[in-house]
């Protein structure tokens, strides 16, 4: 194979036996790291894998690898083990790494079936997965199904969710009647759950306009659904059952449970604007991502306490060099989004403070509608 082509390497990550019990082992990046003794005595192949329903993969946070975008797994890697995982019939489990020492080390517990990482060649970097030579009939079952048109596919289906709307839905009226103080015909909504919340109406009403343009029919491509655009899974997490997740009540009441979980989750933070900023990008990007940007900041001596500091690192865990500091548990992120969310809002709510507390009646005028479908975010930037 040329170096400078695209292909799956099938290296073995175990080889070359000396003696019973004793193998060279041969790092992701093809350096010999010297003799260990086997800690797996039973080989565990393609039978056992379908046999036990899971395929596990060891892999590094990145880009080219695995990162979770909107509660989807993309990254090139992972989309393909998806979907072999898919084609052997097994469900995926991913298993993220701290380093390449980290990998090597648990392949040679026998803690996965295959490991992916990025090869590095002279001319090139090319993806790499390395299978113990223990699992003959699962490196022979890739050889069969992979494909370079598979791989190109993978990168397509990659861009088109990157590049897609990001939202589908009709593009109402930032504001209903701004003479008669309706924001949306949802207003009420806002003002009841937010009660418990104890947040300004207007802050929530801001964001679901940043989710939803108030479309109580909006959905993702990841999925998303309704007003405050709750995941399938979130919403089962809620207790909101999928029947009802476009209903704009039962929408708005779990996103209010969500809003307040994600606040006391961040309890250490004791400024009330600030942990509700920290909120709003943890509802976008996961607290865990949040998080990450916090002891990134902590660890540069800034306030990891006030959005302005941390934005600063969520925007730098799309960079190698942050989001592989040992201090990072989650790996890569696209912050982009999350930062421009949070300002968004922020933005938009700045204008809705004049707006007092009016509830809309069922005389209210309905908002005009655009049948075009947005294709970013409002006002979003480009990564």
């Amino acid at each position: 194979m040329k170096s400078n082509s695209i292909f799956i390497l099938l290296f073995p990550l175990l080889a070359s036996c000396h003696g019973p019990g004793k193998e060279n082992v041969i790092a992701p990046w093809g350096e010999e790291i010297g003799s260990t003794e086997t800690t797996t005595t039973d080989a565990f192949d393609l039978d056992q894998i379908q046999q036990a329903g899971e395929l596990i993969m060891l892999t590094i946070s990145g880009p080219e690898t695995y990162y979770d975008y909107h509660g989807k797994v993309l990254g090139l890697h992972a989309m393909l083990c998806k979907e072999l995982a898919d084609s052997l019939g097994v469900r995926l489990r991913i298993e993220l790494c701290r380093d390449t020492a980290d990998l090597v080390r648990r392949m040679k517990q026998g803690d996965a079936d295959l490991a992916a990482y990025p090869l590095t060649t002279p001319d090139s970097v090319s993806p790499g997965w390395y299978i113990p030579t223990e699992k003959p009939l699962l490196k022979e079952a890739i050889t069969r199904w992979y494909s370079m048109a598979r791989m190109a596919q993978m990168r397509n289906e990659e861009q088109q969710a990157l590049n897609s709307p990001t939202v589908q839905r009709k593009v109402y009226a930032p504001m209903l009647n701004r003479q008669g103080g309706i924001i949306s015909r949802y207003d009420g909504l806002f003002q009841q759950y937010c009660q418990p919340l104890h947040w300004d109406w207007r802050l929530m009403a801001a964001q679901c306009y940043q989710e939803s343009t108030f479309d109580p029919d909006a959905q993702s491509w990841a999925g998303a659904r309704g007003l405050m655009q709750i995941m399938p899974a979130t919403a089962g997490h809620l207790g909101l059952e999928l029947s009802q997740i476009n209903n704009p009540a039962q929408n708005i009441a779990a996103a209010a449970r969500y809003i307040a979980e994600l606040e006391k989750s961040f309890s250490d933070i004791h400024d009330r604007r600030e942990r509700q900023d920290f909120a709003l990008a943890a509802y976008n990007g996961g607290a865990h991502h949040i998080r990450d940007a916090m002891a990134l900041a902590r660890l540069d001596g800034r306030n990891a306490h006030r959005w302005s500091d941390v934005s600063e690192y969520v925007l730098k865990l799309s960079q190698p060099q942050f989001y592989n500091n040992p201090v990072v548990k989650s790996g890569y992120m696209r912050g982009r989004e999350t930062v421009d969310y949070v300002r968004l809002i922020r933005q938009r709510y700045q204008q809705y403070r004049g707006v007092r507390a009016a509830t809309p009646t069922s005389s209210t005028p309905q908002p005009s509608r655009n049948a075009r479908h947005r294709k970013k975010y409002d006002l979003k930037s480009e990564e």
